[in-house]
């Protein structure tokens, strides 16, 4: 089992390698596009769209490797101060009772929309736009898959410390 949790740990961290790469080109077509807009008097809404794509895709994409690596939002009041023992069963509590049923609830009610999405191949948001929604729409079943296959990983480790100790 271990062995499948690295290999889920490595997926996400090749998949966060690839998309943290948006964060620079994010930036740079901000640039041009303000630059473009302010200077030049030229404007694009496909460009203004490109930027909200990459946002999207990284913060949906990464979300994996954000927990893999402990960096997501955690509301301490009691984690901060609790033994490791108690930490690890918060964090098992967390993933089973919390964590899981929230992705898959999301994968169950978003995808309806998605499979419409793609049936259609839904156009842009704006006019002028960037035709593909659908592509959009389709972060949000690769963000829960991958939180999803996190969470199992972490949980593999978490149940195999328990039993070391």
């Amino acid at each position: 089992m271990l062995g499948l949790a690295e290999a889920i740990d490595r997926m996400n961290q090749a998949v966060a390698t690839a998309v943290r790469w948006l964060a620079l080109i994010m930036v740079l077509v901000q640039f041009v596009i303000v630059i473009g807009r302010y200077v030049f008097g030229v404007n694009s809404i496909a460009a203004q769209e490109s930027v909200l794509y990459m946002h999207a895709t990284l913060f949906m994409l990464a979300a994996g490797y954000t927990l893999l690596v402990d960096k997501h939002v955690r509301v301490d009041v009691f984690y901060a101060k609790a033994s490791e023992t108690v930490r690890r069963r918060i964090d098992i509590f967390g993933h089973i009772f919390l964590l899981i049923p929230s992705m898959v609830a999301l994968l169950y009610w978003s995808w309806p929309s998605v499979r419409n999405s793609w049936k259609i191949l839904e156009g842009p948001i704006s006019v002028g736009g960037i035709e593909a929604v659908f592509l959009l729409k389709s972060l949000i079943p690769a963000f829960c898959i991958l939180i999803l296959l996190q969470s199992l990983s972490l949980l593999v480790r978490l149940f195999h410390q328990g039993s070391e100790a």
